[in-house]
């Protein structure tokens, strides 16, 4: 048993934030239909790298859908639309503000049709506001969102995260409400619409940068890899790498003093609390500097979690793969692609004891199941299917 094996979702959506919530709904068992443009597919379909012809970054974010192909401009297409549309339980959007209605395929037409839909939006700035038309893409939101101006080093440009989180969070939060709106309409029959601004998400993961502005008026700035209120708890460099530890309190700093030969510092009224040692982060980290360069970060790693510290090593990409708790985990899988070949990818983040996620398919070529959901799901015959691909629609 899957735990949405039930549930069929309509996916309009392309390149990263929509499909990343649709790929997490068909990782938990829904039949996920990905209605593509024709000729040219998802955007992403067109950004490399490639294997045999087939874009590594689609392949990554729609495993586990069904594609088909539909011009969405034409009336014989926006029908098709509706159609697929009265079948299913979620439908999930993230073009531009505006858009859908204008095609006249939104909300409002959608769920006269079926009631029980749930019609989730995922949009750069959301469906009310001043920039409900406006197009945005991750570093627009990560830049806007105030995200980038607490990354970085002390003193260094806004910077970045290296990954979409602009996106990717604004996936997460689309399938949550995707699953909230289920479970509620177990309860009223209704399905509901969903409005997920990617710049709401920005705002909403800030936490305690949020937080220290609200309530004690700090504007937070970029500190590096350390946090702004807990000390130490950042990184330091070993004899062959980067470490990173977290001494979350005072009795954790006492075990931490006496490993490195240093008790007189739990005493010391300059560290004698975590206040105290945040507010001389400065002395700690210089302190603490050499100390840490006199072993191997594997000497660190295996000294301080015998004392009960939390530390880890600052992997790279490739080092990460091969670490222990990501095999034991399942984190890496493989499918195999019918074009691509051997297709190596992320695992399910979500165990679930008794309705496991898996991964049913490889990411679809584009068009590929066409014939498949216009025959199953919406009952043409080969006649209907034929004149749909001599206009054009599909």
């Amino acid at each position: 048993m899957k735990a949405l094996q039930d549930i069929v979702v309509l996916d309009l959506t392309r390149v990263l934030a929509g499909p990343y919530a649709g790929m997490m709904l068909a990782d938990m068992g829904a039949d996920v239909i990905k209605v593509e443009a024709r000729l040219k597919g998802d955007d992403s379909r067109a950004f490399g790298p490639y294997v045999e012809g087939e874009s590594c970054y689609f392949m990554s974010l729609n495993r586990g859908k069904r594609s088909i192909t539909i011009d969405m401009k034409k009336e014989e297409g926006k029908e098709l639309v509706k159609r697929l549309a009265a079948k299913a339980d979620i439908l999930l959007e993230n073009f531009r503000g505006g858009t859908m209605d204008k095609l006249g395929l939104g909300y409002d037409v959608l769920k006269e049709i079926n009631p029980r839909l749930i019609y989730v939006s995922t949009t750069g700035f959301g469906a009310t506001g001043p920039y409900k038309t406006d197009p945005a893409y991750d570093v627009i939101v990560q830049g806007m969102g105030g995200l980038m101006s607490i990354t970085g080093q002390e003193g260094g440009e806004p910077t970045r995260v290296g990954a979409s989180v602009g996106d990717i969070t604004a996936g997460l939060f689309s399938a949550i409400g995707a699953l909230g709106a289920l479970h509620a309409r177990t309860l009223t029959g209704k399905g509901q619409f969903i409005d997920v601004s990617m710049l709401d998400c920005q705002v909403a993961i800030l936490e305690n940068a949020i937080s220290r502005y609200l309530n004690a008026g700090i504007i937070p700035q970029p500190i590096g890899n350390r946090h702004p209120s807990i000390t130490p708890f950042e990184s330091f460099k070993a004899k062959d790498g980067y470490v990173i530890i977290a001494v979350g309190n005072d009795t954790l700093w006492a075990k931490f003093c006496k490993l490195i030969g240093h008790d007189e510092w739990i005493t010391d009224e300059r560290f004698n609390s975590n206040a105290n040692r945040t507010a001389n982060q400065p002395v700690v980290k210089e302190l603490l500097t050499p100390i840490f360069a006199e072993k191997t970060a594997a000497e660190w790693i295996s000294s301080l979690k015998e004392i009960g510290v939390p530390v880890g090593p600052i992997n790279n990409v490739a080092q990460i793969i091969e670490d222990p708790s990501i095999k034991a985990r399942d984190m890496i899988v493989s499918v195999e692609h019918p074009v691509a070949g051997h297709i190596s990818m992320p695992g399910i983040p979500i165990k679930m004891s008794d309705t496991p996620g898996t991964i049913e398919r490889p990411a679809p070529v584009l068009g590929q199941h066409n014939h498949e959901i216009l025959t199953q799901v919406l009952g043409l015959d080969d006649n209907e299917i034929k004149k749909l691909e001599e206009d054009e629609v599909i």
